[in-house]
């Protein structure tokens, strides 16, 4: 089936005039979306997965979208294993009081979901056996995927970018509006409390320049002599530098009295 026919076949099947047929974006992973109040939210659950047309019998996953003043989004998409093709259901539950009937007896597997979106979004579900907290510990408090929760890194943190909730357009600083409970001033807590503000951050020390020698290049120290050797003088053509011929043979003696040698 197409998630037009999708769609429809759902519709049909509850029949209700608050009941509003769509489909989502994706091109060819598009699925059908049926919006549905509060209050039948089990029962069409409940068509999509027992409709033998539909037989949506594979929970997928289940989670919510702030839509800040008008309320809360909690979506879920089940899944055809016989016809491979899918639907996304949703309802609206009010900002004040986000309740919705729990499903976990029709999908088992919706639990570990729904405690999810109650954690991070404060939305109940009524009829849940535990919805005790999954991922948070249990002092923390507050929801951290509602737009209104500032997170505490932006606390700690400047943020160059977009406006969040608590800074005002003038460019208030966000250290400077309320804080999430539990969350310390910016000096009492992570680096800028390690570093004394006098010291300041480190330096690295400023490379030594070469003083002499070609621009660009490294100066080497001047050469010394060895101790007990003097200057050379200069060789003579056709010997090298210790008096030796090219040949290997030594230059012929000379007596100190000037005489020839015998």
């Amino acid at each position: 089936m197409t998630p037009d026919e999708v769609g429809n076949r759902l519709g049909t099947l509850l029949a209700d005039a608050d009941v509003t047929v769509g489909r989502s974006g994706g091109a060819a992973y598009a699925r059908a979306t049926v919006d549905v109040p509060p209050t039948r939210w089990r029962e069409a659950i409940r068509a999509a997965r027992d409709d033998t047309e539909l037989a949506c019998d594979f929970f997928d996953w289940l989670s919510a979208v702030d839509e800040l003043d008008a309320g809360f989004d909690v979506v879920v998409h089940l899944w055809s294993t016989r016809h491979r093709h899918g639907v996304l259901l949703r309802t609206r539950v009010p900002r004040d009081a986000p309740t919705v009937p729990s499903v976990v007896d029709l999908f088992p597997g919706a639990a570990w979901h729904e405690r999810e979106t109650h954690e991070m979004f404060g939305i109940d579900f009524a009829g849940h056996p535990n919805l005790a907290p999954l991922l948070l510990p249990p002092q923390f408090e507050g929801y951290p995927l509602r737009k209104e929760f500032v997170l505490a890194s932006r606390v700690a943190k400047a943020w160059p970018g977009a406006k969040e909730p608590g800074e005002s357009e003038a460019g208030t600083s966000r250290r400077q509006a309320a804080r999430p409970p539990g969350v310390p001033a910016p000096g009492e807590w992570g680096p800028a409390a390690a570093v004394p503000e006098a010291e300041g951050p480190a330096r690295r020390p400023a490379r030594r320049q070469p003083t002499t020698g070609t621009p660009g290049t490294p100066s080497r120290p001047p050469r010394t002599a060895r101790p007990g050797s003097g200057p050379r003088s200069p060789a003579s053509p056709g010997t090298s530098a210790d008096g030796a011929s090219p040949g290997g043979t030594q230059p012929p003696e000379t007596p100190a009295d000037g005489g020839e040698v015998s």
